[in-house]
């Protein structure tokens, strides 16, 4: 199941990150001032963050409601959740 407004944002949001990557691989390959790539580099990471928190809004709102409906299903959710915050944490 997806929601398929948080996936058209999803999407899209990927679409960002994928020209910004781009655009950061052309201005390594002319030697670009390296605070200027240190910039386009964290603003990347900055979108990525955002396509996490779509991506995270997604699971919740579909498959971890699920699981926690099903019988025996809520553990899964837990570690899920839990090995997910803690490799965003390292």
């Amino acid at each position: 199941m997806v929601d398929q407004k948080l996936k058209k944002r999803a999407l899209h949001r990927a679409k960002i990150i994928k020209g910004q990557v781009e655009g950061l691989i052309k201005a390594v390959n002319k030697e670009v001032y390296c605070i200027d790539l240190l910039t386009q580099s964290l603003a990347i990471q900055k979108s990525l963050a955002s396509l996490d928190a779509l991506l995270l809004e997604n699971h919740l709102r579909t498959h971890v409601r699920e699981q926690m409906r099903a019988t025996g299903q809520d553990e899964r959710a837990v570690k899920e959740l839990v090995k997910i915050y803690a490799l965003a944490n390292k």
